[in-house]
């Protein structure tokens, strides 16, 4: 007799073919690890076997040599492997991802009849009641991010490149943890976290919508079933979360009840302890079951949904405090590629500055949420505040920001970019906003660089003579700035300093052209640039009285037209963040609903500014764009 199986992922279809005698549902646990031996134990389950069955397991290193091998007789249905007290085992880090494959075969007169495999990382982990994290016992702070499973143009029905592109980017910017929100992955996900050295929280997609009825139950918990027995063996997941703001938005009556979401919940957690004793269970932002899981989350948006930015170091200490087993998931805040203020709004003066917890109901609170300028200036000094405190406290598990790439949401039709939340720290096509840079200066430790805030910030004014700062993202120790050729000094880098860790100049610009030039320096006397022109002026724009389109054509042969708001004199209006509406009449086609600075018909200027990407049809006809608002009437252009 022979299996067919049919596997359907997000990407891949393929078909099986299964012979009749067959391994299947293969689990591998390393219940003993030390830095001096380490215990492999794996379980699986044989198909049809008989008393000349056998089964064959080695244990192979990355470099595909037989570390040990066991031979077992396979007569029954399942069989237990152990390889016990290994010596010089590469430990699974987040620094050295060291991965070795299990190799299984069934084998009956010397004949290989079927064979599985799956990799497996030696680790182990601990959390410190109201300490730190622990992997393979040293202390390690968790540096996190959060990651959506979709990208520009093709929504969650991305390639196995666009994946592994996303995570391989998150870990450049030094990050050693991702919150997978809010539901699994595609798996080659969870393939790129074992291989890079992301440690994962994975997370059942009970997000909101309260407590339902009892079909809701028996699914939500085969759910958490699945997830669990289909991701066991990835060394990178530590968690298994059992959902975020559970009883926020109830879809069933009386969904929020809390004692009864407590007994569900609780049964939730002893269900996952029951399929994996390894690992921790977590929850976020659902107070009255934290101390059912293993590790909470409270919800702490400092400085957007509540306070200020600077009441943080008040929120992780009274948690710390408060909770066992205290980690932060989700904090930031949004920002529109492109822009730019000099004096980005604090909300100092205009908000209750010392909460930090998010509002049941936002609009019922005045926060930054609601009157910020959404400029990247904000955002940045913001994370820099977080990123401050959370480096420099030694008892602290860690964080993880909100969210790594801007996402589409149906909830934010009024965004600067329609129906796209705008929190991340790439937009939507992965392209790095300063914020991105802030991360990796505190981060990444492996690769030198330096970056001058800001590269989308190329025109600035202000009165002749007023003194302008300019902060430069690096993680080198020192980092000397340049001015039009002239050396304005060079600063030692300190975590403890803020902004940019100390790494910050006050310098009068010339009026037109000025050269920043940022020369890192690395201990061993390496050298990384990076270069800045800005143009400054001395006359500030007056009130924006029209929209000019202008083009350029782009080395993949598409236009990207650029509309600008202008004033009487046609200078550009630095100050205009309206919004504006694209169209193409004839010759072409816009790139639109991307969810990007470049992809969407309807967008908000940055500092006067907003461009469309329009790919031309054919050369028979001319191309014609159109841009207005609510304020001006149809600008045209059109390219012969």
């Amino acid at each position: 007799m022979t299996f067919l199986f049919l596997e359907v992922l997000p990407e891949d279809v393929w078909l099986e073919t299964l012979p009749s005698k067959h391994l299947s549902n293969l689990k591998i646990t390393t219940p003993n690890v030390s830095n001096e031996s380490s215990d492999l134990l794996a379980t699986l389950d044989i198909s049809n076997s008989n008393n000349d069955s056998k089964v064959k397991a080695i244990l192979i290193d990355s470099d595909g040599k037989e570390v040990q091998s066991q031979t077992y007789d396979a007569a029954d249905p399942k069989l237990e492997i152990s390889f016990n007290e290994l010596k010089n085992i590469k430990l699974w880090d987040t620094d050295n991802p060291n991965l070795y494959t299990l190799n299984v075969q069934l084998i009956e007169n010397d004949k290989v009849l079927d064979e599985l495999s799956d990799r497996v990382g030696f680790r182990w982990f601990e959390f410190k009641d109201h300490g730190a994290f622990y992997l393979n016992g040293k202390r390690l702070l968790l540096r996190g991010t959060h990651r959506h499973e979709e990208h520009a143009g093709v929504g969650a029905a991305m390639s196995n490149e666009q994946h592994r592109a996303d995570m391989e980017l998150i870990k450049d910017m030094g990050t050693n943890f991702v919150r997978l929100a809010h539901y699994p992955q595609d798996p080659e996900v969870y393939k790129a976290c074992d291989e890079l050295g992301l440690l994962v929280w994975d997370e059942l997609p009970w997000c909101r919508g309260g407590l339902g009825n009892d079909t809701w139950k028996k699914n939500t918990k085969g759910m958490l079933k699945e997830i669990i027995e289909q991701n066991y063996n990835h060394p990178s997941i530590i968690f298994w979360s059992l959902g975020n703001e559970i009883y926020w938005l109830p879809d069933f009556e009386n969904g929020d009840n809390r004692d009864n979401i407590n007994v569900y919940l609780k049964e939730l957690n002893d269900y996952a302890h029951q399929l994996d004793p390894t690992r921790k269970t977590a929850i976020r932002k659902y107070y009255e079951g934290a101390d059912i899981v293993d590790v909470f989350s409270p919800s702490i948006w400092s400085g957007w949904y509540s306070g200020s930015y600077k009441s943080y170091q008040k929120a992780i200490d009274q948690y710390k405090a408060e909770y066992p087993h205290f980690i932060h998931t989700e904090y930031g805040g949004s920002s529109h590629l492109g822009r730019h203020t000099e004096n980005p709004i604090t909300g100092e003066g205009k908000i209750q500055a010392d909460g930090w917890e998010e509002a049941i109901i936002q609009t019922d609170v005045a926060n930054i949420a609601q009157i910020g300028d959404w400029s990247e200036n904000y955002i940045v000094d913001l994370f820099d505040w977080h990123l401050r405190i959370s480096e420099n406290d030694s008892a602290f598990i860690g964080n993880a920001q909100w969210a790594f790439k801007d996402f589409g949401t149906p909830l934010r039709p009024e965004n600067a970019i329609p129906y796209m939340n705008q929190k991340g720290l790439v937009d939507r096509d992965n392209n790095p906003k300063d914020a991105f840079y802030v991360f990796k200066s505190y981060w990444n430790t492996t690769d030198p660089f330096t970056y001058i805030e800001s590269h989308t910030w190329t025109e600035r004014q202000g009165p002749k003579g007023l003194a302008r700062d300019i902060s430069v993202y690096s993680n080198c120790p020192e980092v000397e700035l340049f001015l039009n050729g002239k050396s304005l000094g060079t600063k030692r880098r300190d975590t403890k300093a803020f902004p940019a860790a100390g790494l910050n100049w006050s310098l009068n610009f010339k009026e037109g052209k000025n050269t920043l030039v940022s020369v890192g320096k690395t201990d061993d006397g390496k050298e990384v640039k990076d270069e800045l022109d800005v143009s400054y002026r001395f006359t500030k724009n007056q009130k924006a009285k029209g929209l000019k389109l202008d083009y350029k054509k782009l080395e993949n042969g598409n236009y990207l037209i650029t509309a600008t708001a202008v004033d009487s004199k046609g200078m550009r209006c630095l100050d205009y963040e309206n919004r504006v509406y694209f169209q193409c009449l004839s010759g072409g086609e816009t790139f639109k609903s991307l969810g990007t600075p470049t992809g969407s018909e309807s967008i908000e200027m940055a500092n006067g500014k907003a461009s469309i990407e329009v790919k031309r049809i054919g050369t028979d006809q001319p191309l014609k764009m159109m841009v207005l608002n609510q304020s001006f009437k149809g600008t045209y252009l059109t390219i012969e």
